[in-house]
């Protein structure tokens, strides 16, 4: 890690919800939120809390020196690349393993 730079993935009580155009796209009380140095925290839903058949594939991919490879998806109607996952993260952040991060979520609970 450099010098300051801070990465911690927790368990949340929080309940989460993503919705797009009326339809609900996601909805956890499991979520995983990951905090990271500069970073907004962000939760990561399992995938059987997403719905994974209206999400579209995108060819977009980056990579962080902290996590490693993510790969997106569009939402229908867009907006364009706002899920990403780390099919193969880094060691420090293993739980996040095929977990869907959305940039626009809702915290419907916050225990």
């Amino acid at each position: 890690m450099t010098t300051g730079h801070r990465i911690t993935v927790e368990r949340s009580e929080d309940h989460v919800r993503v919705v797009h155009g009326g339809q609900v796209i996601a909805d956890s009380t499991r979520p995983l939120v990951l905090r990271e140095t500069g970073y907004p925290a962000r939760y990561y839903l399992p995938p059987q809390d997403v719905r994974t058949d209206v999400l579209i594939p995108s060819e977009t991919t980056t990579h962080c020196p902290f996590k490693g490879d993510a790969s997106y998806w569009s939402l229908p109607d867009g907006p364009e690349d706002a899920v990403w996952a780390y099919p193969e993260p880094k060691e420090a952040v293993a739980d996040i393993k095929d977990h869907y991060c959305f940039y626009e979520t809702e915290v419907v609970d916050g225990r």
